[in-house]
């Protein structure tokens, strides 16, 4: 048993812990003391025994920093957001500190919200309320989804929970990662529930083929971590490649696209529109060209959010904390180098 003698608690989710949270926390590991920190990385109590950190998307930056300095002992963060770019940095890496993520929670409200979209767009609904509100009867021919494909850059596990939807109703699904032998293979990590079916793909390309994805796919979903490889992945000659009047969906990181050229190939084609949930710049400025274009569905990094996230973010963190206290491997290792 190595039972940590101080677990460190950021705010996660944008909210407060609730009681039936801390419980959790507490019952994982009995008698370990609790210290709130605030996104500045100040304590309402000593770090210097802290061993375990809860990170939730408020403490980044210099707030990191200044905890890392006064927590000499700490020996795991654990990132309540998939994403780990903000973990990268010197300190962490060079104390070997173990960094794991919540893979798992989010995956099946993202895809969701994905097959939301997709059924919006195929079946006219942005023109179908345009249409209500100029009081005119236009009925409108949309399309069906099985005669449409669906291209998934980045399999893990939100890629999986959208090939899964979309494989639900009939879609051809093609997808791409870096490791296109393992195919529809799952990585180790923890699953937050079953997949409404098993997870499809029909065909599975490595990170060069790209392009080719783009030019198959009537909607090619960007679910791929950000790292050094990925950063304006999809650039000027990303967008000439994709399939005339298809549509692009982010649910992943702004950073992933080169903007400029992404409002080019919106206002000239060939792509035909684009939902896009996360941005280089959060909150998106009011003067962003995005919120003018009437083939852009702009949403607020909202693609996650559902009233289940929080609850299942503790329960894997508290998962996790068990196997800690245990002395067994963790589940969700990152890999800070690879980013991922």
């Amino acid at each position: 048993m190595r039972m940590p003698p101080a677990i460190a608690l950021s705010p996660i989710l944008w909210a407060r812990y609730g009681p039936a949270d801390l419980e959790r926390i507490a019952a994982a590991s009995p008698g370990s003391r609790l210290v709130f920190v605030a996104p500045d990385g100040s304590a309402d109590g000593p770090l210097d025994d802290v061993a375990v950190l809860l990170r939730g998307n408020s403490l980044g930056g210099e707030g990191l920093e200044r905890l890392l300095a006064r927590a000499p002992r700490l020996a795991w963060i654990h990132s309540a957001s998939v994403g780990v770019e903000h973990l990268r940095s010197a300190a962490i890496l060079e104390r070997g500190i173990t960094v794991t993520n919540g893979r798992g929670v989010f995956s099946r409200p993202i895809a969701e919200y994905v097959l939301m979209m997709v059924l919006a767009i195929a079946r006219h609904l942005p023109a179908l309320l345009d249409l209500q509100r100029e009081r005119t009867w236009q009925p409108l021919q949309g399309e069906e989804l099985r005669d449409l494909t669906l291209g998934i850059v980045g399999f893990g596990s939100i890629g999986r929970a959208v090939a899964s939807c979309g494989a639900a109703l009939g879609m051809h699904v093609v997808a791409l990662r870096r490791h296109p032998e393992l195919g529809v293979a799952a990585q180790p990590g923890i699953d937050e529930e079953p997949l409404p079916v098993a997870p499809r793909a029909d065909l599975v390309l490595p990170p060069e083929r790209l392009h080719e994805l783009l030019g198959r796919s009537d909607f090619s979903v960007l679910s791929v971590p950000l790292t050094a490889r990925t950063e304006a992945l999809i650039d000027e000659r990303a967008l000439a490649a994709v399939k005339p009047g298809a549509w692009l969906i982010n649910v992943a990181r702004g950073r992933l696209i080169d903007d400029a050229a992404l409002v080019r190939a919106l206002r000239e084609g060939p792509l035909g529109g684009a939902v896009l949930d996360a941005f280089r710049e959060e909150p998106l400025p009011a003067s962003s060209p995005f919120y003018g274009l009437p083939n852009v569905i702009v949403t607020p990094h909202t693609s996650w959010s559902t009233t289940r996230v929080r609850e299942r973010s503790i329960e894997v963190f508290a998962a996790n904390l068990e196997r800690y206290v245990r002395g067994e491997p963790l589940h969700n290792v990152v890999d800070l180098r690879a980013g991922y």
